[in-house]
């Protein structure tokens, strides 16, 4: 008897574990915020989206109002065409503006929206006009290293 309760305690702890690490799964998948309320999309142009990914949240003031739907490119216009996904109980003036922005230093990236100032509302399928693509750590640090060689080259060697 004392078996048996020994080894449903076991079983107990080992479905929790399991039960947990689902649960884990799914935050780290960017599925856990999904709220199943109804969407409008909205489509951005980026030079550059970085690691831009899909379920990427969108927020506005810190607050996800959203998630990216789909990542294409253009062969065009040799953009990254993104779509958004945003929740109908946000509504975002037409003159919106739209940034691919980083959590921390190296965190995850997503998409930050400012409100603009237009009476009308962005609707589904409208395009955001001011777009600000990612900014990209190694281009970033291979101009400062482009600008502080550029700098050492105009100093004269001191005289021996």
């Amino acid at each position: 008897m004392e078996r048996t309760t020994l080894d449903l305690w076991v079983g107990v702890f080992v479905v929790g574990g399991l039960i947990a690490l689902l649960i884990l799964a799914f935050k780290v998948g960017n599925l856990g915020g999904y709220d199943g309320s109804e969407t409008y999309k909205v489509y951005g142009e980026f030079d550059n989206i970085g690691g831009l990914k899909v379920k990427a949240p969108v927020k506005s003031a810190g607050v996800v109002v959203g998630r990216v739907s789909d990542i294409q490119f253009d062969n065009k216009t040799f953009l990254a065409l993104v779509e958004m996904r945003i929740s109908k109980r946000y509504l975002f003036p037409r003159d919106s503006s739209a940034a691919i922005l980083t959590s921390g230093l190296l965190g995850e990236q997503y998409i930050g929206l400012d409100a603009g100032g237009d009476e009308a509302n962005l609707r589904n399928g409208d395009k955001f006009k001011l777009t600000q693509s990612a900014v990209v750590l190694e281009r970033l640090i291979g101009q400062v290293l482009f600008n502080k060689a550029g700098e050492g080259g105009d100093k004269k060697a001191p005289a021996q």
